[in-house]
């Protein structure tokens, strides 16, 4: 790590290095460092590489607006550069009548937002796209799609790096200090040593570590309401052997906490489930196998021949959540750090879901901050 950058990005994941290359691109010297031994080790790994249309987000928040503007961005970048991905659309199902309304306001909404193509389908032109599915009604969602995220991630980090930026791995900040015109960042590496460099800009993509590179700065992130409240969320298997076959993704109407236990694909095909939603205090990505009897009992509301015995546990991942348990919308925080006395400083906290999908557009609108 050598002295004197314009913009160091906090963070290796999808998002800090979609920042990174943005950066590059406008010609500033960039050095991403990331705690981790590989790039998007977290958040960004483990998740249901979904690129997400636009449906579930109040109009006009960030997660809206850079959903939509990424979403196009991100296909547009698959199909250029040949990234793994399908756009195999999804159902959003309802399974009683009283959940119609549901879907008509996520219809509303998305359209609002900026979904293209969105409608009702009735009980029976479900049952003809997904036969093991029952439902009353669904929402269908032609634009939502699949990506191969640790493709997409590279596909970043060699952008970034081809326009001149600097990846260093194995790096943990562990000091922020605030030295005109600039910041010295310290970080300590794997062997204990410590190294410092000089930005004049500092982005924090640090994903599950967010608040406490805020925190490093001198941001109360306790006093500003940015204490992240961690979110794990595990995904089961479908044995290939079950006589369930799926050409979209499934989900049922959104709950409190997230999205609910939906059918998810990979790009060869392999059916997951999940993910469930529990609010933690470490980052424990064991996945306890006697949960297969809730995730099938969650999705058997709506696929009623799945039995527990189909299930295996697979992974978990941990959603960096801004708002806790019971708590309203929290948006996206992407915010220029000026006002607290910190110009340069660029903080992105609760980059959830929808994040992958909008991570172009959140590189774009940090570029304009800076």
């Amino acid at each position: 790590m050598s002295d004197g950058v314009d913009a160091l990005v906090v963070g290796a994941g999808i998002v800090g290095l979609a920042v990174a290359e943005a950066l590059a691109r406008a010609g500033r010297s960039v050095v991403v460092v990331e705690r981790h031994a590989g790039l998007a080790r977290e958040t960004s790994s483990r998740n249901s590489q979904v690129v997400h249309a636009g449906l579930y987000y109040p109009a006009g928040s960030w997660k809206a607006r850079l959903c939509v503007a990424g979403r196009e961005a991100l296909y547009a970048r698959c199909a250029r550069e040949g990234i793994p991905h399908r756009r195999l659309g999804k159902l959003v199902v309802a399974v009683a009548p009283e959940e119609v309304a549901t879907l008509e306001r996520l219809r509303a909404l998305g359209t609002q937002n900026g979904a293209p193509g969105l409608a009702i389908l009735d009980a029976d032109a479900v049952r003809r796209r997904a036969p093991a599915v029952c439902a009353v009604a669904a929402l269908d969602s032609p634009a939502t799609g699949i990506v191969d995220a640790h493709a997409l991630a590279l596909a970043f980090a060699a952008g970034a790096e081809r326009h001149g930026a600097t990846l260093v791995l194995a790096r943990e900040v562990i000091a922020i200090e605030k030295t005109p015109p600039g910041y010295r960042v310290v970080a300590r590496g794997a062997s204990g040593a410590h190294e410092s460099i000089h930005a004049a800009a500092v982005v924090n993509a640090a994903g599950l570590a967010s608040d406490r590179i805020a925190a490093l700065a001198g941001i109360d992130v306790d006093a500003r309401g940015l204490r992240l409240r961690p979110c794990k969320g595990d995904y089961f298997a479908l044995a290939p052997s079950a006589p369930l076959r799926f050409e979209q993704l499934v989900y049922p109407v959104p709950g409190a906490a997230g999205l609910g236990v939906h059918v998810t694909l990979d790009l060869a095909g392999r059916v997951r489930f999940g993910p469930d939603a529990t609010y933690v205090d470490r980052l424990d990505y064991a996945v306890d196998p006697a949960k297969a009897a809730a995730f099938a009992a969650a999705a058997r509301r709506y696929l009623p021949a799945l039995q527990d015995a189909w299930l295996t546990p697979d992974q978990a991942g941990i959603r960096p959540k801004l708002q806790g348990p019971g708590e309203p919308f929290r948006d996206f925080v992407i915010e220029e750090e000026s006002a607290a006395g910190l110009p340069g400083f660029v903080n992105l906290i609760g980059i959830e879901s929808p994040g992958l999908t909008a991570a172009p557009a959140i590189a774009e609108r940090v570029a304009s901050l800076l």
